[in-house]
């Protein structure tokens, strides 16, 4: 058998990986003013002896470092898509970005969390007029960033399919492939700094005009509880993905169901999961009276799942049993 002749039956497994997303432009601008932000705010700090200007700097830097492995993760799976060590692509790449951002965020928040209880404790004198101006400040950076990444911080489609992992009919049963987790995770961080800088502002501007110096702690501890809220959904739908979990009964039963639709054939084994953003894999074992060709019945398989590498396994039915 000549080598061509296999051609029609051989198919890359990029799936499209190779292709750059928006998400990738999007987050390296967010990159750049939030560095920029970063430097301005520790060189001010420096020179101005300024606690608060200094500490938010910082923060800032832990927030750019964890975008920066966003980024990464966008460039790593599109220049090594068509690598044939993978074995369904690097659509995994941005969901493991996507977890990576989620463990540092829930990091944050247990910093954030421990810092705010040991001012609950130990107050401390805080400088009203350089931090309100600190915090409003990082609210405007976070509010262009947040612009920038967009409101639906998904994939490359414009609808806004936030918190899809709470409903059974949403994307024909899919688990956790519908959104650009690595997009959500750059998000997220931005979305925690522009609510703590809220937090911050409410409860400085309570502590300056009416004493309520104990808000500032108490909206940092606050601020932690929805961030980690954040970071484990976050964790939840990635490592689901990172996994191998199965798809949603209702896609399993969508895909059973149009195979056997034809030839009286029955399904004996079925596995659908992602391998990438909006991207799933099918292996299917086929009993039927009469078999036909596993092409015959990849064909049947329905058009609107995602559906990029499929192996189906068929067998003739023992009419005695």
């Amino acid at each position: 058998m000549q080598p061509d002749s296999l051609a029609p039956w051989r198919h890359e497994h990029a799936f499209g990986q190779n292709a750059k997303r928006p998400g990738e432009l999007r987050t390296q601008l967010v990159i750049a003013i939030t560095a920029i932000m970063m430097v301005v705010e520790i060189v001010a700090g420096v020179l101005f002896g300024s606690m608060a200007l200094l500490a938010d700097g910082l923060h800032m830097a832990s927030h750019a470092a964890a975008l920066t492995i966003n980024a990464f993760a966008y460039v790593y799976a599109r220049r090594h898509a068509r690598d044939a060590e993978y074995s369904f692509g690097t659509g995994k790449v941005n969901t493991l970005g996507g977890f990576t951002g989620a463990v540092l965020l829930a990091g944050f928040a247990l910093v954030m969390a421990i810092e705010s209880v040991q001012r609950l404790v130990v107050p401390l004198p805080i400088a009203f007029n350089q931090a309100i101006f600190v915090a409003v400040v990082g609210l405007v950076v976070n509010g262009v960033s947040m612009l920038i990444l967009g409101h639906d911080h998904d994939h490359d489609h414009d609808h806004d399919h936030d918190h899809d992992h709470d409903h059974d009919e949403d994307h024909h049963g899919h688990e956790g492939g519908a959104h650009d987790h690595n997009l959500a995770s750059a998000y997220l961080h931005v979305l925690a700094d522009a609510f703590t800088s809220v937090l911050a502002i409410a409860a400085l501007l309570a502590a300056k005009y009416f004493g309520y110096t104990w808000m500032d702690p108490l909206m940092g501890i606050v601020g932690a509880l929805l961030v980690a809220r954040w970071s484990l959904g976050l964790l939840r739908d990635t490592s689901a993905v990172l996994l191998d979990r199965s798809a949603r009964q209702t896609a399993r039963d969508e895909i059973r169901a149009s195979l056997e639709a034809a030839d009286g054939c029955r399904v004996v084994d079925l596995h659908v999961w992602c391998i990438g953003l909006n991207l799933y894999s099918v292996v299917a074992v086929v009993v039927a009276p009469v078999p036909r060709t596993p092409a015959h019945y990849k064909a049947l398989l329905p058009t609107d799942l995602g559906i990029v590498h499929a192996t189906v396994e068929v067998h003739a039915a023992d009419h005695a049993g």
